[in-house]
């Protein structure tokens, strides 16, 4: 099993969604994080006046999958998140050791089926 997190433009979220959910990836949990990265501070105005910010607003996706489903997964937020530019985001991969479901006690990749 492995853990998935990609950190995405909030705007591109239902796009994401949709795209994992067409590759038969539905389960997803959505975090709202801000961070910076490559990209510079920006400016906002602000009851008239601009304030620079170095933190992006950003949204972290988490998906633990299948040891198979991983490429389709990569795939799927790459294709669907990116925009050829400074900003798209990131994808991280994890080991996942073991998963338990709570209601029925069911362990391993049953878990997450």
């Amino acid at each position: 099993m492995k853990k998935v997190e990609a950190i995405i433009r909030p705007s591109k979220l239902h796009d994401v969604q949709e795209e994992l959910k067409n590759r038969d990836i539905p389960c997803l949990t959505v975090v709202p994080v801000k961070g910076s990265g490559l990209q510079k501070s920006y400016s906002e105005q602000y009851r008239g006046a601009s304030q620079t910010l170095i933190l992006q607003q950003r949204v972290m996706i988490i998906c633990i999958i299948s040891d198979e489903n991983l490429e389709k997964c990569i795939e799927a937020i790459k294709m669907s998140a990116g925009t050829g530019t400074v900003g798209d985001g990131k994808i991280f991969v994890y080991d996942v050791q073991d998963a338990i479901r709570i209601s029925t006690s069911v362990r391993g990749a049953e878990a997450i089926r």
